[in-house]
């Protein structure tokens, strides 16, 4: 005979909805996302280093014996700070883009959460929560645009003498100093505030869950108390032993057959 198994308390009861914030997908797009940004600052620091510098030289003296006039030399073709720039500004948007994607699709994939509702009644951590979120938000925006600024200037600076850098020219445009490494500062700084908005809508999204779990017990306790008893069901049975009744029909019948044969 084929097994059967006893179903349980725990069968019966609705499963826990599963959560896109909490899955491992959720937790391995987050730390790609922190080891990406680390990269696109190193990028930034290289580009930094090798980035194009300026040597001026004068092109001797005139007739009259003034100096003649001054000419500038590139001290590369600026490839590396070009290529390095390039990398972290496409490795940036491409981290941006899949972290957020992934957010959306966690959102619409999920039970509601209290970040998309602003209800008077909501506790001061659901409120709280929500300021939270909005400020991570705007701020990972603001420092992705930023870098993004910061680095598109570098890379349309260092791409103006890939050829004749050796040539000595009237004028050069060089990147000041530091731009590459404010444009890191800012990736690297945008991917930790993303990582920090991931982490307050995880958070969100189980204090929603608890929310949802206590108001379905409240709900289930009060059908409970709130039905009536249900008063047991009466059936009438009806009499037994119907010989017993044959015997009390039959009995005068007798007595009466007795009394007749006695007169004889």
């Amino acid at each position: 005979m084929p097994k059967t198994k006893a179903v349980t308390h725990a069968d019966l009861s609705p499963s826990r909805p599963r959560s896109a914030w909490s899955s491992k997908t959720g937790l391995f797009l987050m730390v790609l996302t922190i080891l990406c940004g680390l990269l696109c600052f190193i990028l930034c620091l290289i580009a930094e280093a090798t980035r194009s510098r300026v040597t001026w030289l004068s092109s001797g003296t005139n007739e009259d014996g003034k100096e003649g006039k001054y000419e500038c030399i590139y001290s590369g073709s600026g490839k590396t700070p070009l290529l390095s720039a390039a990398s972290a500004f496409l490795g940036l948007a491409i981290i941006m883009v899949v972290e957020h994607g992934y957010m959306l699709y966690a959102i619409t994939n999920s039970p509601p959460s209290v970040l998309l509702t602003w209800e008077p009644h909501d506790s001061a951590s659901a409120k709280s929560l929500k300021w939270h979120a909005a400020i991570f938000f705007v701020a990972t925006w603001i420092c992705f645009a930023v870098g993004e600024i910061l680095l598109l200037i570098g890379l349309s600076v260092e791409s103006g003498h890939l050829k004749n850098w050796a040539r000595p020219k009237s004028s050069c445009l060089v990147i000041r100093e530091g731009v590459f490494s404010a444009a890191g500062v800012f990736a690297l700084t945008t991917v930790f505030l993303a990582a920090g908005l991931y982490l307050t809508a995880l958070r969100a999204q189980r204090i929603s869950q608890d929310q949802e779990n206590v108001r379905r017990e409240v709900i289930e306790a009060a059908v409970l108390y709130a039905s009536p008893p249900i008063s047991p069901h009466l059936t009438t049975i009806p009499r037994e032993n119907p010989i017993f009744r044959e015997n009390q029909n039959e009995q005068p019948s007798v007595l009466v057959l007795q009394a007749a044969l006695s007169k004889r």
